[in-house]
Order: structure tokens, then sequence, then C-alpha cells
């Protein structure tokens, strides 16, 4: 799939609504653009929206870090973006995106594979590759 790449106007646009915390930062909901199952959740800064809006690959702000971080850059499971949506409030975005491979560091497809089920934490997704061993 081709990423949606912006022009500087649009970009422009978008980050004159946002409204980043005190950080200088704004969530970003990361969403299977055709199946609609939420991948996972980060950050961005004013230049990772802007990288991101750019490239139409997903860059995030990475608090760990302390710097920025193109998903996929080392692990090759890039996220590709289809559409940026900015909420209501302008406080949070919604990357709907394609993602390659896995979304979350653990190897899973989603960040989201723990739920709370009759007062138990139950995982309720699989590991579907092996991070340390694609580290080798």
């Amino acid at each position: 799939m081709s990423p949606t790449t912006y022009e500087q106007p649009e970009i422009d646009a978008a980050l004159a609504v946002i409204k980043f915390d005190a950080q200088g930062l704004v969530p970003a909901i990361a969403q299977q653009h055709d199946t609609g199952e939420v991948l996972m959740m980060a950050w961005m800064d004013r230049n990772a929206v802007a990288e991101t809006m750019r490239t139409g690959r997903a860059c995030y702000w990475s608090r760990s870090r302390k710097g920025p971080w193109r998903k996929g850059d080392t692990s090759g499971h890039i996220q590709t973006l289809v559409e940026l949506r900015i909420d209501c409030d302008g406080d949070t975005l919604l990357a709907l995106i394609d993602q390659t491979g896995v979304a979350c560091h653990t190897g899973r497809h989603n960040c989201f594979f723990r739920a709370v089920r009759g007062g138990v934490l139950a995982e309720i997704a699989p590991i579907e590759i092996d991070m340390e061993k694609e580290k080798a």
C-alpha cells in the first residue's frame, strides 16, 4: 500500500489545531485501517506529527529514549499511514495505518493483549514473533 503523505500547508493546518501537553506531546492511537483493530498507543511531538504526515511512515516520540522513534526502523515492522485524524478537542490523534508485521514490542500483533476476565488478568493474544531472535 502506498503511504498517504501531506504537503506543508496541510501539516501546518494540523499542527495549528493539535493541543500538545505541557511536555509537548499528544497521545496517538494506531488503528489498522481496514479491520478497525486498535494496535497501540504512543506519543507524538510536533516533529513526529510533521514527519509522519510528510513521509507517510508513523513516527513517534519515545519517552524512554527521549527522542524520535520511527516505527519499524530497527524491526522492519513498519506502519504506513493511510489517514491521520484529530479528535474533537484536538488533544488525541488517530493514525489509520497499514501495519507490516507486529505492532507490539512483545511480538504480539497489538499491544492490548491483556484483559481482565472474571477478576483475573488473562493474556488473550499469542506471541507471533520472537523479537529477541529477530534482534540476533
